[in-house]
């Protein structure tokens, strides 16, 4: 057949660019290089394993002739899949968080898939989450196969018969680092495994957020729920531990805030002209903060996931991120405020304390408002005038548990957040917010009169 020509768009996926970084990786001894993934029909990396994992479902028989894929996904595995689902002739039914962009969740829908929805700030196990949902559905719909996107092995498998020969062959061998996110594992630890086989010596750094679990598990072999709470990053970090995260082909884990996540995502475009997504601005900004652990003469490879063209309402927005807090502008910034704060081991109740028991704890630390937490997460919030309210309404409904008229918890803010942006926060609904100095690993909670002392 002639040079670039395929029976089918599924014949595209793979061979991407590798393109070296000029600008964006400032001072960083080593030359790096970008594996560009956008470049796949779905425009992004997860084509590769989708289709694998398809074709091995195919082999085993657990895909047959007018079946439905199922399968919880922050969007790009879903576009993969329904790519190849067009192709092969099957449906497809998709779950996601509600924090997944909308470009992301149109594209599906673009593509004649039916997407669910969920709610991001529940646990796993709980029956509303995509990963609960997408299991629910698979045992509902009948000739039904759910691709397990986490835990199904076709996954790491993809990227270490494709992405990583591609890297060995691209720099004749010459590779000394890999970084990428690390979501379901599959990409860092596919191509990590096979790159480690033909040279030993070669570091691979996995790029982590802060709210997820990786870090402290590879550490320490602790699985800590302490460390989960809501994060906006979108397709790395997870809130449980995927199969196809093989935490021994992993060197480091490095997090990377939000905030710095959807800076340098802007940057990449605007220093390199690469239109890439959320986790290629965490890649950059963990490439920066282990930027002494490269060398001069080394060669870094970083994996850029997904295109910028799904993240248009977000970092790509000025608005978005002035309401998120991370445009960057003069004047004190959270930091300033919290420098004579006592740090606190968050003080809080159980949603399953009594609200009489709560109201006790607000009047012994005068608080006007307190966290509510189940396990050390935070889950809701007591503001003073909503309690009362409710009690006045209905005096029984101290005796009941908090979880019963609690509130919605109060939002995690970067502690580099400018007071002029953090002011536009505090709302009579939300009445604090919780700033977070994640490097140092201290929280903060600051309330209308804080920004008020200020402005």
């Amino acid at each position: 057949m002639p040079r670039n020509v395929h029976d089918d768009i599924l014949g595209t996926i793979g061979d991407t660019p590798l393109v070296r970084l000029n600008r964006v990786v400032g001072d960083v001894a080593a030359t790096v290089y970008a594996k560009v993934e956008t470049f796949n029909p779905g425009h992004s990396i997860k084509d590769r394993m989708a289709k694998k994992m398809i074709e091995d479902a195919e082999a085993r028989g657990l895909l047959k002739p007018g079946s439905t894929i199922i399968e919880g996904t922050s969007g790009n595995t879903g576009m993969g899949l329904a790519i190849a689902a067009i192709v092969k002739g099957y449906r497809c039914i998709f779950t996601t968080t509600d924090k997944q962009s909308r470009e992301k969740v149109d594209a599906l829908r673009a593509f004649g898939a039916e997407v669910i929805v969920c709610p991001t700030d529940v646990d796993p196990e709980d029956p509303r989450s995509y990963y609960s949902v997408s299991s629910r559905l698979e045992k509902e719909t009948p000739n039904s196969w759910k691709a397990n996107q986490y835990d199904n092995r076709s996954n790491a498998q993809a990227h270490y018969e494709t992405t990583g020969p591609e890297l060995w062959e691209q720099t004749g061998g010459k590779i000394d680092h890999l970084v990428a996110g690390v979501g379901t594992g599959g990409t860092l630890c596919g191509t990590g495994r096979f790159l480690k086989e033909k040279n030993p010596h070669l570091k691979v750094w996995g790029i982590d957020t802060y709210g997820s679990v990786f870090k402290k598990y590879k550490e320490t072999g602790v699985f800590d729920k302490h460390e989960i709470y809501p994060y906006v990053t979108e397709g790395i970090g997870e809130d449980f531990l995927p199969e196809n995260v093989d935490f021994s082909v992993v060197d480091h884990f490095e997090k990377v805030t939000d905030r710095d996540a959807a800076l340098y995502t802007r940057e990449i475009v605007r220093q390199e002209g690469i239109w890439v997504g959320y986790s290629a601005g965490s890649a950059i900004g963990g490439i920066l903060q282990l930027k002494d652990r490269f060398k001069a003469g080394e060669t870094v490879v970083v994996i850029f996931h997904d295109h910028g063209t799904r993240y248009v309402g977000k970092m790509f927005n000025p608005e978005w991120m002035r309401m998120m807090g991370y445009e960057s502008v003069p004047g004190p910034t959270a930091r300033d405020l919290v420098k004579n704060k006592k740090v606190a081991d968050v003080v809080g109740v159980e949603e399953t304390d009594t609200v009489a028991a709560a109201v006790e704890r607000m009047s012994a630390h005068d608080f006007s408002q307190i966290l509510v937490v189940r396990e050390q997460r935070i889950v809701g919030s007591l503001s003073e005038a909503h309690v009362y309210a409710r009690i006045v309404d209905d005096p029984a409904i101290r005796g009941e548990k908090v979880h019963k008229i609690m509130q919605k918890a109060f939002r995690y803010v970067d502690i580099e957040t400018p007071v002029s942006l953090l002011a536009r926060m505090i709302t009579p609904e939300s009445p604090a917010v919780l700033v977070r100095d994640f490097p140092a690993d201290k929280t903060y909670i600051l309330t209308g009169y804080d920004i008020l002392a200020a402005i």
